[in-house]
């Protein structure tokens, strides 16, 4: 239940003085539903409000000046604004309103009376004639004292400009009360940071540009309060899935004698993953972890082993994979191992139909079938396990909560691991998995050679493409990923269309074209033709960077890579070099090249390690959203940002352990405020944002 202190910040934003059935939905749209929400939003500019006069009023900047309304000029035609003209000592200043307000102004301001006026000046061709448009300020001189010199800048939208959202942030800003600390109070002294109410009035208080800045004492400690509140949310949903009994699968004789047959050896970081692994499924409480590696670091063996204790302990696993090739990939990875173990596999997609599918159906349900593989078809309500044990998700961040929360449902004390070839910067991954516990692959199996990378102008396309040829005469497959034209996937797919027929006029049929407009079922079917190797080049757009296995291909043509992030470059990177061949990477660009694509290009040369790369491109990119993290799962944090404020993230992790471990029911007093915190932001253990299982 909600603390009553919160209580006039939880009230509806209609309840705000002026807002009424007009203005509510655009305060909503701008802020959120709850005069809270205006609280929470950050002003984004300021603007300053400097005195001129008329001659040297300087073009672009707000000014403020005292004039004399000299004439009303009428428009001539329709369209053409009404002008007053007005002067001062040193010359004379345009004012242009639009819309039909003439009359109105005529009336309001005479000609002969004294006015101040603000607003941004403009100039025409020669610099000479000064005129504002729509002056934000035009009023007698006895009530000037209403213009503030420096204005706070806030979001808009249709209907409702900057200055009424400033209004209604003000009076919702006096409904908000002072609150209990929750912080330590030494170490918010260390810090030389205010207490949450001041806090809250410096943030849309700002006097200068620098006051807008992530990194103001006011701004950081907003930012750890609301890191706090997830860390929280997120360290007690942990304990709670620690406390959920699951059946017990120990290290068995059939996983040794599978990983005794494999043809290489578990890197260590494998190893290390196994043993995490098989911990907690010995352990009678319900896992939850995340295998985290780059691409071909060995997750899909890591999951296999584990998959045969289970079976060992008479249980059933399911692996699910987001789209069918993948499935049936993995499936041709396993079936050979299992069955080799004695242990029975099936695959169920959405191509399973009819009596196959019935057959299927009863496997899984009798428990004859221990290990299950397929796509989205899993968590169908026909489908029922005898005992699941053990589910698997790959690439757990393309499936929405609701479907990875059926699955689970199809064993309500099942394991959970979750798998992911797209390595995020170690210092989020506190913010996307606190509640998991994780395993990362940091090695590459040995045997592995490095894709040889280079860097080429587009002005060299056709040199390019000339030694592709000679490559597919003898036999090798590439991919050529076309380039991320603008935020239009239409525009995206165009150019993949583009570069299609122009390969193909050189390749003939043995060039597909897959991207995210095609079907589902076409686009499997081209990829299907690809890993069968009937195609010897693949034009895509971006939806080859996860998932698929061709290790015949060893070219991988990226056109115009200055547009994509580093991350993805790298994953893209990743689908080649899957097999013993040498592999290349021809990154193609437009010149000039910015500093930063410079650098993004260089780095991708001199590394092949996911997560360093991840944190390169964290540190290359700089605030904001800029990973996408808002559709990667991320929460959507109102005051913190998880990149400039990546340094709080640990702060509060290690604040929100320290307390639960103390203190686990927050029955303190500093427990009874942090439960207040926890209910101003909605972060909840059995709701945070973010969940990974």
């Amino acid at each position: 239940m909600r603390p009553e202190i919160l209580f006039p910040l939880f009230g509806p934003i209609g309840s705000l003085k002026g807002v009424g059935d007009r203005v509510a939905p655009l305060l909503e749209r701008v802020a959120g539903p709850r005069v809270r929400d205006l609280t929470f939003l950050p002003p984004q500019g300021l603007i300053h409000r400097r005195w001129a006069l008329a001659a040297a009023a300087a073009e672009g900047e707000v000014q403020t000046l005292t004039v004399t309304i000299d004439a009303h000029l009428k428009p001539s035609r329709p369209g053409q604004p009404w002008r007053i003209r007005t002067f001062d000592e040193t010359g004379v200043l345009t004012l242009a309103f639009f819309k039909g307000f003439g009359p109105h102004l005529e009336q309001r301001h005479p000609v002969g009376a004294v006015r101040v006026v603000s607003g941004k000046v403009e100039r025409d061709r020669l610099g000479s004639a000064a005129q504002i448009v729509h002056p934000e300020y035009l009023v007698p001189p006895e009530r000037a004292g209403e213009i503030p010199e420096v204005e706070t800048v806030y979001p808009a939208t249709a209907g409702l400009p900057s200055r009424a959202v400033r209004r209604f942030v003000v009076a919702a800003l006096e409904r908000a009360p002072s609150l209990p600390e929750w912080l330590d109070s030494a170490w918010l002294e260390r810090q030389g940071w205010p207490a949450w109410r001041p806090a809250l009035a410096a943030l849309h208080s700002p006097q200068a540009e620098g006051d807008l800045s992530l990194q103001t004492p006011q701004r950081r400690r907003l930012a750890l309060d609301e890191l706090l509140a997830h860390q929280l949310a997120l360290g007690q949903r942990k304990q709670s899935r620690r406390e959920v009994p699951a059946p017990v699968a120990a290290a068995s004789e059939l996983a040794d004698r599978a990983q005794a047959a494999l043809p290489f050896r578990l890197t260590g970081a494998q190893a290390r993953a196994l043993a995490e692994i098989r911990a907690d499924l010995a352990s009678g409480l319900r896992m939850t972890r995340l295998l985290q590696g780059d691409v071909g670091a060995g997750k899909t063996v890591v999951a296999l082993l584990a998959m045969m204790d289970v079976a060992a302990a008479g249980l059933q696993s399911v692996l699910m994979a987001p789209t069918e090739i993948l499935a049936r990939q993995h499936f041709e990875t396993l079936q050979g191992p299992l069955a080799d173990q004695g242990v029975n596999a099936v695959l169920l997609t959405g191509r399973s139909k009819g009596a196959a599918r019935e057959a299927l159906l009863a496997e899984l349900e009798s428990g004859s079938a221990q290990v299950a593989v397929g796509t989205h078809a899993l968590f169908q309500d026909a489908v029922s396990f005898k005992a699941l044990g053990l589910t698997v998700i790959d690439e757990q961040h393309r499936f929405g909560v609701s479907q990875r929360g059926r699955l689970r449902a199809k064993g309500d004390v099942a394991h959970l691991l979750a798998m992911s070839a797209t390595p995020i910067p170690r210092t989020l991954e506190l913010t996307l998995y606190g509640d998991l516990d994780v395993s990362n692959l940091d090695e590459k199996p040995p045997g592995r050679t490095p894709v040889a990378t280079r860097a080429a102008p587009m002005t060299r396309l056709a040199e390019v493409i000339g030694r592709l040829r000679r490559a597919v005469e003898g036999g090798a497959q590439a991919f050529w990923i076309c380039p991320l034209v603008a935020e239009s996937e239409l525009l995206d797919v165009a150019a993949a269309e583009a570069r299609f027929t122009a390969l193909a006029e050189l390749f003939g049929c043995s060039v597909g074209l897959v991207h995210g407009r095609l079907p589902a079922a076409e686009k499997d079917a081209v990829m299907a033709r690809f890993v069968a190797g009937e195609l010897a080049v693949l034009v895509a757009t971006t939806v080859v960077e996860v998932g698929v296995d061709v290790p015949a291909a060893t070219i991988m043509v990226i056109e115009q890579a200055e547009r994509f992030g580093l991350a993805q470059l790298h994953q893209l990177r990743g689908r080649v070099g899957r097999g013993s061949g040498q592999s290349s990477c021809v990154l193609l660009y437009d010149p000039p090249l910015s500093d930063i694509a410079t650098r993004r290009l260089d780095i991708l040369r001199q590394t092949d390690d996911g997560f360093l790369i991840a944190e390169r491109d964290l540190e290359l990119r700089g605030g904001g959203d800029p990973l996408g993290l808002a559709q990667s799962g991320f929460p959507a944090y109102r005051l913190a940002d998880p990149i400039a404020h990546r340094d709080l993230i640990a702060v509060a992790a290690d604040d929100a352990r320290l307390v639960l471990s103390r203190d686990p029911d927050l029955a303190s007093p500093r427990g009874q405020a942090l439960q207040v915190l926890q209910a101003l932001f909605d972060w909840r253990a059995d709701g945070a944002i973010g969940e990974a299982g």
